[in-house]
């Protein structure tokens, strides 16, 4: 006569079990996984999307401490795999130990001529008006559970409409980022309300063939035929010196000049400095003369005639990671 309670004692530990030992990980459970050191490829959905990204963990990934991340947007045009290939940003990541992660943009083709909805500018993300600063935070999401982070030290770099992009996170998701150092490409958000005062790196070089530095209509891009109105460096850089609550007049830094003879001859490169600005942050404009719309350290030989003299008179990487490891996000 007991043999239906004893059933059902045994079928409810079935059920318990099952939901106990096979249930999908919490939280807590994904937070303790750790990628092993070396490179991936994921795939998050947003906006209705499959978005992809790549990673690259430095060696330290393996002591399963949270590491800082740093976002390395790709230009209008490229795609991840460019960028990671042409910044060669892993080597510094292995050097000092932070995760990188190169996002890819939307475009009509798969994997290739990718932008971002930086604003007023690119081609296909503009257009559809792609939310890239969500894809960005999901992203974010995604690889925390995937990997310790720390959430304090997230930083955003890219080069032309990856800069681009990049100041739409400092404008728009400022409490997720600590620090921005965008690359020949300045800001041409469509709201500007920072959620705090934002540490900046800019780098460009006057004499960037396409995203002008004085501002002004850029040529034609190739295939496309379309164009893009740029603003002013330093009337962007003047904008969140203000915002910053920065000084006046800048501390003019180094000087460097191309040595006669090298790769670098009539290569120019001097850093200026707005500080202390408001909550310890700073602005740092990085003015090279010289050469053209490229990733200075980066590969010498890409695309030049698209984009013009590459330089190596600083390396843009070692430059940003010296300045971004000096910022963190305030405690919540």
């Amino acid at each position: 006569m007991r043999r239906p309670a004893t059933i059902c004692v045994l079928v409810t530990a079935l059920v318990l079990w099952r939901f106990t030992v096979h249930a999908a990980p919490s939280v807590t459970q994904k937070a303790k996984m750790v990628l092993a050191p070396g490179n991936y490829h994921f795939t998050v959905k947003s906006g209705g999307r499959d978005r992809t990204y790549l990673v690259h963990a430095p060696p330290q990934s393996g002591a399963g401490e949270p590491l800082p991340l740093v976002l390395n947007f790709h230009g209008g045009g490229g795609n991840a795999a460019s960028q990671r290939d042409y910044s060669k940003m892993d080597v510094v990541a292995d050097r000092y130990g932070f995760l990188v992660a190169y996002p890819n943009g939307t475009g009509i083709l798969s994997g290739h001529l990718l932008t971002w909805n930086a604003g007023t500018c690119c081609g296909y993300a503009m257009k559809h008006q792609i939310d890239d600063v969500a894809f960005t935070l999901g992203l974010i999401d995604d690889l925390a559970a995937r990997t310790p982070i720390d959430r304090s030290r997230i930083y955003a770099t890219g080069l032309s409409n990856g800069a681009m992009m990049a100041y739409r996170l400092a404008a728009e998701a400022g409490n997720h980022v600590a620090a921005i150092a965008p690359v020949a490409g300045a800001m041409v958000v469509t709201a500007f309300n920072p959620a705090r005062p934002m540490p900046i790196m800019h780098i460009h070089s006057v004499d960037d063939p396409r995203a002008l530095y004085y501002g002004g209509l850029g040529p034609p891009f190739p295939l496309t035929n379309s164009r893009v109105l740029h603003p002013a460096v330093e009337s962007t850089l003047a904008r969140w010196r203000n915002f910053d609550k920065c000084p006046d007049q800048a501390k003019a830094g180094p000087s460097i000049s191309g040595a006669p003879g090298s790769a670098n001859d009539g290569v120019t490169a001097t850093k200026y400095v707005w500080a202390p600005c408001a909550d310890g942050s700073e602005v740092v404009l990085w003015k090279l003369t010289g050469s053209g719309h490229v990733w200075p350290g980066g590969l010498l030989d890409f695309h030049p005639r698209l984009l013009g003299r590459g330089t190596d008179i600083i390396d843009a990487n070692e430059e940003m990671w010296s300045f971004f490891r000096r910022f963190s996000l305030p405690a919540k």
